[in-house]
């Protein structure tokens, strides 16, 4: 769980956020029988030479010139890597904060930002090459604390310890944790979902 004044720090918006490459992402739930409401994941393609390769994200990608808005390149991207039409089966539901990252084997800075949609659609996705498989996991499984944990990740300083959630053989870190804790305590999940 990210401290309060973290929390309070991180701007919706960067106000310098259209000078810089962008991407988006779709965090997309679903409500199930018996009350529950999922979440749905990805887990990237492996690939040798990526970084993030095999690991669990929500789709989305790059702003390309010809969309009207990021949250229309999220739509797009969901489309492209997964089959489900966001525009005809999903309802947007809200906007989280704004990260800063960086691109593939870039040091270029990138702001990638998330958006919330209800999916009212049918479980019918097609992955592309960029995607190995489609997960969707409860929503009380990952706001759980006992499923919290701690990921080894090594990079330049040394070994980092990072927070992630396990849910069976998958791993959630990084920004896409960051983005799923920001989701659970925004207020944009129905409340029977909620542990």
């Amino acid at each position: 769980m990210k401290p309060v004044w973290l929390t309070t720090l991180r701007p919706r918006k960067l106000p310098f956020r259209r000078r810089l490459s962008r991407a988006s992402v779709a965090l997309i739930y679903r409500h199930v029988d018996g009350g529950e409401t999922e979440l749905l994941f990805i887990q990237r393609a492996r690939r040798e030479g990526d970084p993030w390769s095999g690991d669990m994200a929500f789709p989305g990608g790059r702003m390309q010139a010809d969309d009207a808005s990021a949250s229309a390149a999220a739509q797009r991207e969901t489309r492209e890597e997964i089959g489900l039409d966001l525009t005809r089966h999903g309802h947007f539901r809200g906007r989280l904060s704004d990260l800063l990252t960086r691109r593939h084997s870039q040091w270029r800075p990138m702001v990638v930002t998330p958006y919330v949609f209800e999916w009212c659609g049918t479980d019918d996705s097609i992955t592309n090459h960029e995607v190995q498989r489609v997960v969707w996991i409860p929503v009380s499984f990952l706001s759980a604390v006992e499923n919290q944990s701690v990921r080894l990740w090594r990079s330049p300083l040394g070994a980092l310890r990072m927070p992630c959630c396990r849910y069976r053989e998958y791993c959630i870190w990084g920004l896409s944790y960051s983005m799923l804790q920001e989701f659970l305590t925004s207020g944009l999940i129905p409340m029977a979902s909620r542990a």
